[in-house]
């Protein structure tokens, strides 16, 4: 596996769904090497560790310098960061000449690029050199990068060309995948899976209502995510402002976190901001939350997340859920069984789908019990695990062809 991201040390947030995508299939009797860039907080097992192992590869020339992947590279979630720009090429030569290295040493069945920009685009000419199948899986921001800008658009219809399985997150990015360029034939929908074990109901730390001062008889809404744009937590803080029985946190970092909070004060205390938290305490939070809110939205940029982890985690937390209608999040939430969906920067329908969940409690359990149920039955990283695996045999019997 090649990736730009990856959880820097066990329980880090930074792209989970990448770690549990290379442990499920690992689970299935697989080996798997993961490719990713080297970071100052990596902390992973070196090439001795089974059945995932990890060969990060160094570009910078100085560890401050590290601003390549790890959900860094972009600012905001909309513009690349200049000094990315002038990381690339060093980056671009490392990351080529560790694939290179692998593919030399190994003789692999597979070659799996997450992103489609950086990664599959980077190494799609070395894979092919080497007549390795090859898989492409796309996660969003790739999307609507290629999307954006003409030269890497062009470098992912090479890419795309080059792979012999490609895989969308959400039937939406399915979708902007083909107008990039994929072949229909070779493109599937491979929604991610979530821990059922971790995100449960039995998780809920219920110290955490006094300690985030939450008022007793009060509805915690609990949030998590990136601040930027795309997750849509402005509007968030201005549905809290309206409805006084809620008292919403808010779990992430990010470069609109200053702003968030100037505007967090109109809501007379009843949002807050708690910073990042670790995987463990992201379960413990969701499972204790009354409400989970998804607030996504398509940004000014037109970026906008393919299927928010959070959602997977909330439902099989057995929480309410109230999420926008927009990307993937209608392939998993459905409205009024398994949560509340609104339109996407609503602030109205927002507010109202809150005030109402604050209002009915018995309508709060009854969707959390739908949505747990839901997530055991269908959302387990099993069914994930095979369709990757069915997509490994889909590239190398093209190869083999």
């Amino acid at each position: 596996m090649v990736t730009s991201s990856y959880p820097k040390f066990p329980g880090d947030v930074t792209a989970p769904f990448v770690e549990s995508i290379a442990r499920v299939v690992a689970a299935r009797g697989h080996a798997v090497d993961v490719v990713l860039p080297h970071h100052p907080d990596l902390r992973r097992g070196g090439s001795g560790d089974t059945p995932v192992r990890f060969f990060p590869y160094r570009y910078a020339p100085h560890p401050s310098w590290s601003r390549w992947g790890y959900a860094q590279s972009l600012q905001s979630d909309v513009k690349v960061r200049p000094e990315v720009w002038l990381l690339a090429p060093l980056a671009a030569l490392a990351l080529r000449r560790e694939v290179g290295a692998r593919l030399r040493e190994e003789r692999y069945d597979a070659v799996h690029a997450h992103w489609l920009v950086p990664s599959a685009a980077l190494v799609a000419g070395i894979v092919r050199a080497h007549q390795t199948p090859f898989v492409v899986s796309l996660h969003g921001s790739d999307v609507f990068l290629c999307e954006r800008f003409g030269a890497a658009r062009t470098l992912a219809r090479r890419a795309l060309a080059a792979a012999g399985a490609v895989t969308a997150c959400s039937a939406d990015l399915h979708r902007r995948a083909l107008v990039l360029g994929a072949r229909s034939d070779r493109t599937r929908t491979v929604p991610y899976g979530v821990d059922i074990e971790r995100f449960a109901p039995q998780r809920a730390d219920r110290t955490l209502r006094s300690r985030w001062d939450v008022p007793p008889g009060a509805t915690m809404v609990v949030a998590v995510g990136r601040l930027v744009e795309k997750k849509g937590f402005t509007h968030l803080v201005e549905a809290a402002r309206r409805v006084e029985e809620v008292h919403v946190i808010v779990a992430g970092e990010g470069d609109l976190r200053s702003a968030l909070e100037k505007e967090a004060e109109r809501a007379g205390g009843r949002v807050r901001f708690v910073g990042a938290l670790g995987r463990d305490q992201v379960a413990r939070a969701l499972a204790a939350a009354d409400v989970v809110a998804v607030p996504s939205i398509v940004d000014t940029a037109g970026n906008v997340d393919g299927l928010p982890n959070t959602v997977l985690e909330a439902l099989a937390s057995g929480r309410a859920v109230v999420a926008s209608h927009v990307a993937g999040i209608p392939e998993v939430v459905e409205h009024d069984v398994t949560g509340v969906l609104v339109p996407a920067g609503n602030v109205d329908a927002l507010a109202g789908a809150l005030q109402r969940l604050a209002r009915e409690p018995a309508t709060r359990e009854r969707l959390g019990r739908a949505a747990r149920e839901r997530a055991v039955a269908r959302l387990g990283w099993e069914a994930t695990a095979r369709s990757f695996e069915e997509c490994y045999a889909q590239a190398a019997a093209l190869d083999a062809g």
